[in-house]
């Protein structure tokens, strides 16, 4: 596993963050770039886990999920329209630079 942490961006997520992100290098993949558009929400965190990827959503339903099982790399969860583009990627960037993915398992940490 990687000693840094990565990304996937749940399908709602804007995929200029994902931009921005491998602007600074930051490895991310994205729901559509992936081909799992339309797949649920159980199929996103079996291909974060199985990538070692901390899911960024604003479903709700992850944290239901995380509710019932720590089996994850983590989840970086806001709610839709709270924060600008620039506050979520310059949060993501900070999670990136003081967390590690042993860390960030089993946890959410709430942007």
């Amino acid at each position: 596993m990687s000693n840094r942490i990565r990304f996937h961006l749940d399908e709602n997520v804007d995929p200029d963050i994902a931009l921005a992100l491998r602007r600074q290098l930051i490895d991310v993949t994205t729901t559509v770039e992936m081909g799992l558009r339309g797949q649920t929400d159980e199929a996103q965190l079996a291909f974060a886990c199985q990538q070692g990827r901390i899911i960024v959503t604003y479903d709700t339903d992850f944290l239901k999920i995380a509710s019932q099982t720590t089996e994850h790399w983590g989840i970086a969860f806001c709610k839709k329209d709270v924060r600008t583009l620039g506050e979520i990627i310059r949060s993501l960037i900070l999670i990136y630079e003081v967390l590690t993915p042993d860390e960030m398992k089993g946890w959410i940490e709430y942007l």
